[in-house]
């Protein structure tokens, strides 16, 4: 009979998003080892390498930011869910050295064709979910594009926004993308 798991591949990958957020692309298994407090083959054995932890990671990374954006759904104002949804996407970077930090492994993984398509998927999804925010406020904002458009623009002004604050941050990257964000609903409202 094999042994029950004691650590859970959510330990081991909110370990592995910490150190990444700490040191960047050039993360190692044993740095994710150390902050999950196991040993290096118990990562290594999870996972198979730091591209298998890579990819495990990014597929957790969409798994969660879908649930908390449809969370944002649930919020009773159409609008004020759509924009929760758009700020959520990033709400987790932290600060600007962890957010360029995690933005560098970004630049790696683009590089990598498993996990550029992995990041396709993501991407996907977020725009899926904006999509389904979106009409579900197209009563209330009339000036929108439609809905692809509308949910392309807004992951783009999220995505944009999450780049230029980790490069030059002011204020929290909520506020930022909050302000980003109400600027294009507000236009979409009509309201001047």
């Amino acid at each position: 009979m094999a042994r029950p798991r004691s650590i859970t591949d959510e330990r081991l990958l909110t370990a592995a998003g910490t150190v990444i957020g700490k040191v960047g692309p050039g993360f190692t298994l044993a740095q994710v080892a150390a902050e999950a407090g196991v040993a290096v083959g118990t990562v290594a054995q999870r996972f198979g390498s730091k591209n298998g932890l890579l990819l495990a990671l990014s597929r957790a990374n969409t798994r969660s930011v879908v649930g908390l954006m449809r969370e944002c759904g649930e919020l009773a104002d159409p609008v004020e869910a759509l924009r929760a949804a758009v700020v959520v996407v990033y709400e987790g970077l932290g600060d600007a050295e962890t957010a360029a930090n995690h933005l560098g492994q970004l630049g790696v993984d683009i590089g990598d064709p498993e996990l550029r398509a992995l990041l396709g998927e993501h991407f996907t999804a977020v725009e899926a979910e904006l999509r389904r925010l979106v009409r579900a406020a197209t009563r209330d904002l009339p000036g929108a594009p439609g809905v692809v458009r509308a949910a392309r623009v807004l992951l783009g002004v999220a995505n944009g926004a999450a780049l230029d604050w980790s490069i030059r941050p002011k204020g929290r990257i909520t506020e930022r993308l909050g302000q980003d964000v109400d600027a294009v609903l507000t236009a979409w409202k009509g309201v001047s």
